[in-house]
């Protein structure tokens, strides 16, 4: 799943080092300013200064994306040692796309993000003031769906295989509460089994439990999780 992820929000800049993808993109998101450590690099210590190094000439804090595949083991426990702070713990949870989906009348779903699709993703989910030009570049980074309801709710499929992941789900705040959220996801599920999409994925904050209520009542199931461990400038 790590891989499906990281490639269903791309960092349009990456380097490698001894397995671990130090990932950048002017800070805008976490995922995407993030070391993903799938391989072993080495002696840890001397791979965390590495690290820091890195990631202090680009400005940016040092941010490990911690999932079950993280290497070496124990990596965590070191990193806690070492000071980072543990951040955002996120659910991934699952779900078969197991015959028709139910109907999402008024849904559009387009291959590329409009620029009204973009300026309500941001209004609700934009943490970076200047950082939406890069988020967009992340956004369309691979081929996507971009499902838009009425002006106020919006989400977004990226077809990868037999996964269809589901992303920047976000819904005006003065729409809330009308099942607008649920019928783009309706919508987003459908198109993603006219993709050839068997499962879907989505990550949800552990925190956020009305989303978590949605989600598992549309079927999904909790499958693992993540967190980060940052380490401030």
């Amino acid at each position: 799943m790590d891989d499906l992820v990281a490639a269903a929000w791309p960092a349009p800049f990456s380097q490698d080092m001894g397995g671990w993808r130090l990932r950048h993109a002017d800070g805008v998101t976490k995922r995407a300013n993030s070391v993903l450590p799938l391989g072993d690099p080495g002696p840890v210590d001397a791979a965390i200064e590495g690290v820091e190094r890195f990631y202090a000439g680009l400005g940016l804090p040092a941010v490990f994306s911690m999932a079950a595949g993280a290497c070496p083991a124990g990596l965590d426990g070191t990193l806690a040692e070492r000071g980072y702070a543990r951040l955002d713990p996120t659910l991934v949870m699952v779900r078969e796309l197991d015959g028709p989906g139910a109907g999402a009348d008024g849904v559009t779903i387009d291959t590329a993000p409009s620029r009204e699709w973009l300026d309500l993703w941001w209004s609700v989910d934009g943490r970076y003031p200047e950082g939406l030009p890069m988020a967009e570049k992340i956004l369309t980074g691979v081929p996507a769906g971009y499902a838009m309801l009425d002006g106020v709710a919006v989400g977004r499929g990226v077809p990868q295989g037999e996964w269809l992941g589901v992303y920047a789900m976000a819904v005006a705040p003065e729409a809330r509460r009308r099942g607008l959220g649920r019928r783009v996801l309706h919508a987003l599920l459908s198109w993603g089994r006219e993709q050839g999409c068997e499962r879907a994925y989505l990550l949800v904050v552990e925190e956020n439990a009305a989303a978590r209520a949605l989600y598992e009542a549309e079927g999904f199931e909790i499958a693992g999780g993540y967190h980060y461990r940052v380490r401030e400038k």
